[in-house]
């Protein structure tokens, strides 16, 4: 059935903000005496940030809205260099032209999508962008149920991008063809454990695939 809409995740997939994310969830722990590895950290990228508190933070639940206060000062006073992926603009605005639905499902809240929405210039490339402080976080698939209600399409016929487990467990919950990348969170290995029908290296090969594949 020819696919006729693509969804995204963000962070890792569309725009290269894991390091920063990362580099400000460590000092958002230091601030709070939190210890927090780099592989925890950057494991977690693709959840809610309600979740990734209680993930990564489980026994001090008191402290999570100080923690959350400190990562989002510092991710966004420290953020500036942050962009897409190279190639993605490109790859955004071929399918568009080529008549696919664009849409984001991401784990960023609202207000931090909003920002880099309006950073990149793109928030008419995309017919619907959902957030996860406006929905069920991944791997919870009603994001992808709400953005599927507002295009009118069917499961089968949209394909979920991402690259974390949460953004290819999302669309296997609902059948939903998906395919991975390997440059952003989370390995092939771990990738390969949700049956996606190609994991991309790059933005180039997954901009051919997806054109192919439609």
């Amino acid at each position: 059935m020819q696919k006729q809409l693509v969804i995204f995740d963000w962070d890792g997939t569309l725009f290269n903000s894991v390091g920063q994310i990362v580099a400000s969830l460590q000092f958002a722990a230091q601030q709070h005496q939190q210890p927090l590895s780099d592989d925890a950290a950057k494991s977690i990228i693709g959840l809610g940030l309600p979740e990734v508190m209680q993930t990564l933070f489980p026994d001090v639940p008191e402290l999570h809205s100080a923690i959350l206060d400190s990562y989002a000062e510092h991710y966004v006073a420290h953020s500036q260099d942050d962009q897409w992926f190279d190639g993605v603009g490109d790859m955004l605005h071929d399918l568009k032209q080529r008549g696919f639905k664009l849409a984001v499902a991401t784990g960023k809240s609202r207000r931090g999508l909003d920002r880099v929405l309006a950073k990149t210039q793109s928030q008419d490339l995309f017919d619907i962008t959902r957030a996860a402080s406006e929905t069920q976080s991944k791997p919870h698939p009603q994001m992808l149920q709400e953005i599927l209600s507002y295009t009118g399409v069917a499961p089968e016929q949209a394909i979920m991008v991402g690259d974390s487990s949460y953004d290819l467990q999302m669309a296997q919950n609902i059948e939903m063809p998906r395919v991975g990348v390997s440059y952003g969170v989370h390995s092939v290995d771990v990738l390969q454990q949700y049956k996606p029908l190609m994991i991309a290296d790059d933005v180039t090969a997954l901009h051919h695939y997806l054109v192919d594949f439609a």
